[in-house]
């Protein structure tokens, strides 16, 4: 019986069956490596329904309320506190008092059981993250979380990744900011940021930490 197939058909196979599968495995890596950036994976810009709809673009944004009136501990703990009733109560044992939005706020502070809030920026476990000595060292709220003085539902601004993080640790002097700016909303860097910026890095002794344990212990 007379052969169909030249010889060769056997190698253009081969090399037929070893290309579909680098494709494959490229597309494959493409579509992991895009989703892997996406808000689906890292939360980037979804907005957080609350038990309670707390507006910081009311409190933060129109009423001028400073972010460490309710985050007491975000200078001093690695945690930045989520504020206890008895603070909303502060001011609304005064005003709206009979609000029906706030009934879980006067019913929290009656039975004293904490409102269950949704948290927004959920670092992994295996990620530690100290407020405090960033704060000290001259990183503004608004570098992290964005202009929350300008959001009725807060979301998270920036993508958490550890690239993210790397990129201001291994330049510093791009980011920091004065003590007096940490907490300032709308700040805007001088023309000479990177001049500043050296400046205060020497100053505050800031150090470029890109190494493992800073972040993974």
């Amino acid at each position: 019986m007379p052969q169909i197939f030249h010889h060769s058909s056997n190698t253009l196979s081969k090399i037929s069956i070893i290309s579909a599968l680098v494709v494959l495995g490229g597309v494959g890596a493409a579509l992991f490596e895009l989703m892997a950036d996406s808000s689906y994976a890292t939360n980037q810009g979804v907005m957080r329904v609350q038990p309670v709809q707390f507006s910081h673009s009311h409190h933060a944004g129109s009423m001028g309320i400073d972010c460490r009136y309710c985050h007491t501990s975000v200078e001093n703990a690695a945690f930045a506190n989520i504020p206890p009733t008895k603070t909303c109560m502060n001011c609304h044992s005064q005003i709206w008092t009979n609000s029906k939005e706030l009934e879980m706020v006067r019913a929290s502070f009656r039975s004293d059981e904490s409102i269950p809030w949704v948290k927004v920026h959920d670092l992994p476990d295996f990620v530690y993250f100290n407020h405090s000595i960033h704060v000290k060292k001259g990183v503004g709220c608004e570098t992290c979380h964005g202009r929350i003085d300008q959001m009725p539902l807060v979301y998270q601004k920036n993508s958490l990744e550890m690239r993210w993080c790397l990129d201001c640790h291994r330049n510093p002097e791009q980011y920091v900011r004065p003590p007096s700016e940490v907490f300032t909303m709308g700040y805007k860097p001088p023309e000479d940021q990177l001049v500043m910026g050296a400046r205060l890095v020497k100053e505050n002794h800031i150090q470029k930490l890109d190494n493992c344990y800073t972040c993974h212990r």
